[in-house]
Formats: C-alpha cells, sequence, structure tokens
C-alpha cells in the first residue's frame, strides 16, 4: 500500500466511524420518538406513517441533490437486494420485539458487529487481527453487561430475532458491493420504499386507529432522525474498512443510556456500569489500534 493509499483508508475509516456513530445516535432519537407513538397506534401503521414521511422527505433531498435523474439505478438488483435485507430485517426484528424483553433483543441485535467482520473477512478479505477480534468481543460483552438479558426468556423468538441480526448484516455488506456511481442518498431512498411497502401490506392484517395532529408532528419528526439514520448507515458502510468501522454501532447503547437517563431517568446499575466502561475501552481501543498502524515506507525509486 502506498502512502497516499493509506492515507485516503485512514481518511475513509475516520468518516465511517464518524457516520456510523452518528446514525446510531440518529436511530435512538428515533426509537425513542417511535415507542411513544406506538404506544396509542399499532406498529404497524406506525411504521407505514413514519415510512411514507421518510420517502417524500428523502425524495426532495435527493431533488435538491440533483440525483433524480439517476432514479433508474433503484431498479438495480444489489440496490434491490439491500433495499429487501432492510425491510425484512426491520419486520423480523420488530416481530420478535413483541415476543422478547427488549434487553435480550438488543443483545442478540448488537450481534451484528460481529457478523459483518465475519462476513468482511470472507467476502473481502479484510484483514482482521487478534487485537481487533478481541476488542469487537469485549464490546459486545459491555453490551451483555449493561443490558443484562434473562435466560429464562430466551425461546424461539430468540431464533427469529437472532435471523434479523443476520438479515442487517447481509445488508451491510450488500451496501459495500453497490456501484459507487450509484449516489447514497438514492440507496437510502430505496430502503425507506421498501420499509414502507413492507409496513403497509403488514398494516392490512391490523385494524388501524384515528391518528391525532400530535402523532403525526411526532412520526414526521421521527422520519426525519430515520432518514439522517438511514443515509449515515449506508455512508458508514460504503468506505473504510468494515471490521473497523463496523464495531462503532455499539455507540448506539451508549446514546440510549444518555437519552433514557435524560427523558425517563433511568439510571445503570453497577453492573451495567461496568459494560459501559468495556463498550467505551473496547472503541478507544480500535481507534488507538487504527491509528498506531505503522505507515508504509515510500517505495524506492527505479532507475
Amino acid at each position: 500500500m502506498t502512502p497516499s493509499s493509506h492515507d485516503a483508508l485512514r481518511a475513509a475509516n475516520r468518516r465511517g466511524v464518524l457516520a456510523m456513530s452518528a446514525g446510531m445516535a440518529s436511530f435512538v432519537s428515533n426509537d425513542a420518538l417511535v415507542k411513544f407513538v406506538s404506544q396509542s397506534l399499532p406498529a404497524s401503521q406506525l411504521i407505514f406513517l413514519r415510512g411514507v414521511f421518510a420517502t417524500l422527505l428523502l425524495l426532495a433531498i435527493a431533488h435538491g441533490m440533483g440525483t433524480l435523474g439517476q432514479l433508474r439505478s433503484l431498479a438495480d438488483r444489489k440496490v434491490v437486494a439491500r433495499a429487501a435485507f432492510d425491510a425484512f430485517a426491520t419486520v423480523t426484528y420488530l416481530t420478535s420485539l413483541f415476543h422478547l424483553p427488549i434487553g435480550n433483543a438488543t443483545a442478540i441485535n448488537m450481534a451484528t458487529p460481529l457478523f459483518i467482520t465475519l462476513f468482511a473477512v470472507l467476502a473481502f478479505q479484510e484483514r482482521v487481527g487478534a487485537a481487533r477480534w478481541l476488542a469487537i468481543l469485549t464490546g459486545f460483552a459491555g453490551v451483555l453487561l449493561v443490558v443484562q438479558p434473562t435466560g429464562a426468556a430466551f425461546n424461539a423468538y430468540a431464533l427469529l430475532c437472532l435471523g434479523g441480526t443476520l438479515l442487517h448484516a447481509s445488508r451491510d455488506l450488500m451496501t459495500r458491493v453497490i456501484d459507487r456511481s450509484i449516489p447514497s442518498i438514492l440507496v437510502t431512498v430505496s430502503t425507506a420504499v421498501a420499509v414502507t411497502l413492507l409496513a403497509g401490506v403488514w398494516s392490512l392484517f391490523t385494524d388501524w386507529k384515528p391518528v391525532t395532529w400530535q402523532q403525526l408532528a411526532l412520526l414526521a419528526t421521527a422520519s426525519v432522525f430515520l432518514s439522517g439514520g438511514y443515509f449515515l448507515l449506508t455512508v458508514s458502510m460504503r468506505g473504510g474498512e468494515m471490521s473497523l468501522v463496523a464495531p462503532f454501532r455499539y455507540t448506539g447503547l451508549l446514546f440510549a443510556l444518555v437519552l433514557g437517563y435524560l427523558v425517563w431517568g433511568d439510571v445503570p446499575n453497577g453492573i451495567a456500569w461496568a459494560g459501559i466502561a468495556l463498550l467505551v475501552g473496547a472503541g478507544l481501543y480500535v481507534l488507538h489500534d487504527e491509528r498506531s498502524r505503522p505507515r508504509p515506507e515510500l517505495e524506492p525509486i527505479q532507475d
């Protein structure tokens, strides 16, 4: 690797880490708003309505960026496959969540970085050293300490949740192989459309409830965070090393803890604080490991 390509990779890694962390913060904010609305609206209905808002917003942004002329790229096989993975992952995860304690579902879903790293090694031949694997496993251990899932609650729905986790990892793998000429905003649009359509079909089998202006306002706000999360996740997976960027998905749990304290007054117990320490330590180590990699020496000029 030449010095210029090495610097480009480091820059891509930084962008990927920042995009992943910001994307997780966006998803957590969306989840908080959706959790509130779900107390009065069926899940399928609110996901559909939120999806409509998100799709319209993303199309407006794509128009502003001048990319609507490439709208035909939404028919690209890899884009369609990625959108399908995301849509079914969303429905699978939510279905399992209805039958599992949220701590168990969160812990299973947070295994995504492990699968992404495995895919990165198998599909892209990324070199993942023992230190990075250890950091990822340490972060996952931190997740378990924070959410403290109960063994008695694991059942068939836990396997369904694991299936959703694999679908999420597959989505990120497909993100990586999509043609770079297709704008990330259009890849994001494809996801919003797929999730909305699937939720719309799902909602046909449930009873709809009247919607208030307050609920619509909350769902519209949630769609802004959701759209941001979709876009930032796409950006994070299209550059840099997947095995380095993926572990920063764990930051979503840290954002959730902060939001839980500010909104609901939830305070972590001693075991959870130990888990937080492991999460932060693992993230800092991954960054340190990336920064401390030796810079390649200049190749001698041949006469």
